[in-house]
């Protein structure tokens, strides 16, 4: 295999919660060398770290900020998940860091930006969906709107997105061979997500309450069924030509049941076809055609499935299960967690510092004055 696409860069992650990790798990996944940075005495939250480092520091005093900006001064990319103004304060924010780095790029991930009367506010996903208009969108006719966890704004709108900032401004970099600050809120980059959302609203498709167009499950096309054995069957038959193979396998006729009428006469028809196989007699029948109908898996059962065991779209680790890294390039392909280890806040604080030409009579002094600490089972003392 020849090297990966992001080998040699070399990134800082500020730790904190989910977005700002699976950034970071992106960028290592495709070869980029990760270290994080924990608070001491910080309690291991990251259950994606696999394949990072970690050094813990106190970065509220003189010498972790020190130690802070000579880790950045080596790196590419600085990912920081505070609010606007925390790495100001202690003298690290980007024109700080830039000043003695110019080719840093400072990836700022939150929720509502550096900007604007929200910037100082506290939030979640369920905040910056609402925020940028998707979550309406999201539910079933007559009930409130329901978030689809916390996938599409902290992980679609900022991981993601936050991700391909950083790509972008890689690239413009090979050029202009000096860094950018990267302004990612998550309440844009979720908006942004949603683009054919906001622009699809005059196709026809739209028009109609939450949860009566044809593709919020309004439609019979377009819908979750249960089987028999109390599973469910994902069903998308949006084109005329996949919706007469779907009718032809269910036993059924357009005339019966016309694709644009009668949604709820049709719906209450199908449900109750579904329900006399189970979902493994579905799957024969429906495999293999164009109806646009396969199985609804569970977190467990994914790996099992023909298809994603030919594709080896996940690896298991014990009793987790792993997606592998998407997209697949065919010369420098993402590496699987596999044996990758996940490390605790500090374990590899001593090595980090040896690296940096710290003497080991100075990390002994920087360990007892509570300046950075090292994981016990790992010290490289």
């Amino acid at each position: 295999m020849e090297a990966m696409a992001l080998k040699g860069i070399k990134v800082l992650e500020l730790a904190g919660l989910a977005p700002g990790p699976v950034c970071g798990m992106i960028l290592a996944d495709f070869g980029a060398s990760v270290i994080r940075v924990d608070k001491i005495g910080a309690q291991a939250l990251d259950c994606i770290g696999h394949g990072k480092r970690s050094i813990a520091l106190n970065l509220k005093s003189e010498k972790g900020i020190n130690i802070f900006k000579k880790l950045s001064n080596q790196s590419d990319v600085v990912i920081d998940t505070y609010r606007r103004g925390v790495m100001e304060k202690l003298k690290i924010g980007p024109k700080e860091l830039m000043a003695t780095n110019k080719k840093l790029i400072y990836a700022r991930l939150t929720g509502y930006g550096q900007s604007g009367s929200y910037a100082d506010m506290a939030g979640h996903d369920i905040n910056y969906l609402g925020l940028s208009g998707l979550l309406s969108l999201f539910g079933r006719f007559n009930e409130k709107p329901t978030p689809p966890v916390n996938l599409a704004a902290d992980f679609g709108g900022g991981s993601l997105m936050c991700a391909l900032g950083i790509i972008l401004a890689l690239y413009e970099r090979t050029n202009s061979n000096v860094g950018q600050v990267i302004d990612l809120s998550m309440v844009e980059g979720t908006a942004y997500l949603g683009s054919w959302l906001f622009r699809s609203q005059k196709m026809g498709i739209w028009g109609n309450a939450r949860g009566k167009n044809f593709l919020d499950t309004g439609s019979h096309w377009y819908d979750t069924y249960e089987t028999k054995d109390k599973l469910y069957m994902c069903v998308g038959a949006l084109e005329p030509q996949f919706y007469e193979i779907f009718l032809e396998k269910l036993g059924l006729s357009s005339d019966e049941v016309p694709q644009y009428e009668n949604f709820e006469e049709n719906r209450r028809r199908i449900t109750e076809i579904f329900k006399t196989k189970t979902q493994a007699e579905w799957r024969a029948i429906f495999d293999g055609t164009d109806a646009c109908v396969t199985p609804m898996l569970d977190l467990k059962n994914v790996t099992s499935h023909i298809h994603n065991k030919q594709r080896q779209t996940f690896t298991t680790v014990g009793d987790d299960v792993i997606p592998n890294p998407a997209p697949r390039l065919s010369r420098t392909p993402g590496i699987s967690v596999g044996a990758r280890r996940n490390p605790q806040p500090g374990d590899d604080t001593v090595q980090i510092l040896t690296e940096l030409k710290f003497q080991s009579s100075e990390i002994d002094d920087l360990l007892s004055n509570g300046i950075v600490y090292q994981t016990q089972h790992t010290s490289k003392l």
